[in-house]
């Protein structure tokens, strides 16, 4: 094993959830051990990327209801092909050459899977994205 698999492998979280079964499918499988620990690892960077993402529309989020903010980070993750390609450059540049091998194989199931896990790390982190004003009045 060459210095950036051990690296790269080394320096991922250990999500107790995640379990890996036989009668799992491949790309079940490749979900758990591979990108959710990426994901859960590239998070806090996730985080600031999409909050960079609702700056550079003007800020627009933030004036949304509830699910109106909701559904803009659906839009972002499904339908803003720039912003949905910056996303999975960053997960999949953590892949090692196996894995990305792996990913090669079914890329387009592995693309949904990889949106909808980050898609909910963002709703389920919504709370950090208040509007940055309402911060310095706290």
């Amino acid at each position: 094993m060459d210095n950036r698999t051990k690296d790269l492998l080394a320096s991922r979280p250990i999500i107790a959830s995640a379990k890996i079964y036989d009668t799992m499918s491949a790309d079940e499988k490749f979900q758990n051990q591979t990108l959710r620990p990426i994901i859960k690892m590239q998070h806090e960077l996730l985080m600031v990327v999409f909050k960079n993402y609702i700056s550079k529309r003007k800020n627009v989020f933030y004036e949304l209801s509830l699910q109106k903010q909701l559904d803009y980070i659906e839009n972002a993750i499904h339908k803003d092909m720039k912003f949905r390609n910056s996303i999975k450059g960053m997960i999949i540049g953590q892949f090692t050459v196996d894995e990305y091998g792996t990913y090669m194989l079914n890329s387009s199931a592995l693309n949904k899977r990889m949106m909808n896990i980050v898609k909910s790390r963002l709703i389920n982190s919504i709370q950090l994205f208040i509007k940055p004003d309402v911060l310095k009045a706290v």
